[in-house]
């Protein structure tokens, strides 16, 4: 005679783990509170992160843990979150903290560069591959070691938003960003980074665009031009 089977436990949902309910509502918080800076484009954009969080933290979905997995450029997180519970965003900072153990960095390219595989990795928090699933929005982490350079890339069919959490970056040489300022990508626009050399650069993400796209995004690093002569 055999015991019967113990009964199996359903999957925690979100409202069950607290840390990353947490983090989604610091999420929220910056892109309810947060300014536009005038831009009807990047108003549109931040209802749109917005209403699609705030379904996915109603209907609070079962979490989806993933393996934990480490980059080597996860080595400069505890300064990055360090950083970034100086400053402005410290309540980001310190909820990231919480859940640091439980983070999946990868690189999401087919081929990746040796030099910035050292120095380059992200984390989906949310979306169709994230521990809170959802197929209408991807939120996330990238982090940067110091003197990196993200090649220019782009994002066919998702509109993209990063706010600075910790460390000084560029986008297309245009400006220095400190940490909460917003900079929005919009769908193809190609774009590239460059990080400081004193510390490592950390942001969050946030991707917007059809559900297919979301899980499929089909990262590619644009071919390097050569400057045409004159």
């Amino acid at each position: 005679m055999t015991d019967a089977a113990a009964p199996t436990s359903p999957a925690p949902c979100l409202m069950d783990c607290p840390d990353w309910l947490y983090l989604l509502r610091e999420f929220d918080a910056l892109y309810r509170q947060g300014s536009d800076g005038g831009s009807a484009a990047i108003r549109s954009h931040r209802k749109r992160v917005r209403d699609a969080l705030s379904a996915t933290i109603t209907a609070n979905p079962p979490i989806e843990p993933r393996a934990p997995c480490a980059r080597p450029v996860t080595a400069h997180l505890a300064r990055a979150l360090d950083l970034g519970e100086r400053a402005a965003m410290q309540g980001m900072a310190r909820a990231l903290r919480e859940v640091r153990g439980a983070l999946t960095w990868e690189y999401g390219y087919d081929q990746m560069p040796k030099a910035l595989a050292r120095k380059y990795a992200f984390c989906e928090i949310l979306g169709p591959k994230g521990p809170v699933q959802s197929d209408r929005l991807n939120l996330g982490f990238v982090l940067f070691a110091p003197s990196t350079t993200y090649p220019q890339h782009s994002h066919e069919d998702i509109e993209e938003s990063y706010i600075s959490i910790a460390g000084a970056w560029s986008e297309n040489n245009a400006a220095v960003y400190s940490p909460g300022s917003l900079i929005f990508n919009r769908s193809g626009a190609e774009h590239r980074i460059t990080t400081g050399d004193r510390d490592p650069c950390l942001l969050a993400y946030a991707w917007v665009g059809p559900a297919a796209r979301l899980a499929a995004p089909g990262m590619k690093l644009s071919p390097t031009r050569r400057p045409i002569a004159p």
